[in-house]
């Protein structure tokens, strides 16, 4: 691996493109473990209780994919910016995320379930960043440091909202508090993630997009993102030490050593916690600080994946599903077990079914190293007709 000085490539910069493309992969085997792991289907990978240390990691390494993904969304938003009116860009963002919310109720959603009936409507991912970005679509027009402020009142405050609770209110759950709703025709409505805090976390990422103005100076780039990066884990150190502020479900001690570790680093995710977001963004920012100017085989994989996100999260989910109708088939419980009305941990027939730990990363390794030529050639494609409105989308 080769080590040089920083610099913008067609208005692209690697390390994020890299950064983009860890996590987009990394993404892909909590997502493998969700439909192949045994013990997937009887407990929460992350119960220091039940779980082993094997578990809890993979699980808690993916951590890092939403918030790392949510920032760089941001910082995207910014450098597109530069090419674009602030009337344009907001625009842009407007119509972009409206078309990810439509996205995840019906493309993402059947996905997941392979339900025709969509008994479900799942908002996500791609729910909190389409909101997020027309959201921003608006924030936009404040001073940046105004948009900071705003970022960081979200981020390090929202947490004093965790003992507010309106019963089963929508706006409330969609805000702050991940519930279920029953709407029209007996269907669910699932709030996965609320938009308290994801949106602060997008406008963060937009703030940080200044520093890779054309003209910013690399040194100084790199030393603001070592010191914001080192004070969030320090501040995490520090919240973690106190336990009474960060994340509403504090931490205990248990007569073993590795059950106290699994509780000190289980943060809550839904919604992310102030815990949650120091580690994964304060890690994320060292990593796009020290990676400025990696080059090598490896950069160039995982930056294929960085620079078609959207196309390889929507093909992940139906390879993953696809991958585990057959399993299920060969198994004997049926392909048709697969067919879910509800999420796949929350399926009694599916307690007998799943493979070990070894086999999940096994198949992990089968879906990235399938999705690779596809996303590969779609890069192409998509640097070779920017032309084309509708590549922007995809």
């Amino acid at each position: 691996m080769e080590l040089e000085t920083t610099s913008l490539t067609k208005n692209r910069v690697a390390s994020i493109d890299l950064l983009k493309g860890l996590v987009m992969v990394v993404m892909a085997l909590d997502h493998t473990r969700d439909y192949f792991h045994e013990a997937a289907f009887l407990f929460s990978p992350t119960d220091p209780e039940r779980t082993t240390l094997s578990i809890f990691f993979t699980r808690w390494i993916t951590h890092f994919c939403a918030p790392a993904f949510s920032l760089l969304a941001g910082m995207s938003a910014f450098m597109v910016g530069l090419r674009k009116s602030k009337a344009e860009l907001s625009g842009f963002l407007f119509k972009r995320g409206i078309w990810l919310v439509f996205v995840e109720l019906f493309i993402v959603t059947f996905g997941w379930h392979f339900d025709i009936q969509f008994n479900n409507f799942v908002l996500q991912t791609i729910w909190s960043l389409g909101i997020s970005m027309i959201v921003l679509a608006g924030l936009i027009y404040m001073p940046i440091k105004m948009i900071l402020a705003f970022s960081c009142l979200l981020i390090f405050g929202h947490n004093l909202l965790d003992n507010v609770h309106f019963g089963d209110n929508l706006l409330w759950s969609v805000l702050h508090e991940s519930n279920s709703f029953k709407i029209a025709g007996g269907r669910n409505l699932v709030v996965v993630y609320p938009l308290i805090p994801w949106i602060g976390v997008m406008s963060l990422g937009y703030c940080l997009g200044t520093l890779y103005e054309r003209s910013y100076d690399a040194v100084k780039r790199r030393k603001i993102l070592n010191i914001t990066g080192m004070g969030a884990l320090l501040f995490f150190v520090i919240l973690l030490v106190i336990n009474k502020y960060g994340d509403p479900m504090p931490w205990v001690w248990y007569d073993n050593a590795s059950q106290t570790f699994m509780s000190m680093f289980n943060m809550t995710k839904y919604p992310p916690s102030l815990l949650y977001l120091l580690i994964t963004l304060g890690l994320s920012l060292l990593f796009l600080a020290h990676s400025e100017g990696f080059k090598g085989k490896w950069v160039a994989f995982f930056c294929t994946f960085g620079r078609v996100p959207f196309f390889y999260y929507i093909l992940h989910i139906y390879v993953v599903h696809l991958l585990a109708l057959v399993v299920a088939g060969l198994a004997g419980l049926g392909w048709d077990a697969l067919l879910l009305p509800s999420f796949s941990n929350m399926e009694p027939a599916l307690k007998v079914y799943g493979i070990g730990l070894w086999g999940v990363y096994l198949v992990w390794i089968i879906v990235v190293a399938v999705l690779y030529p596809l996303c590969k050639r779609f890069d192409r494609y998509k640097q070779g007709h920017k032309e084309n409105w509708w590549v922007s989308y995809l």
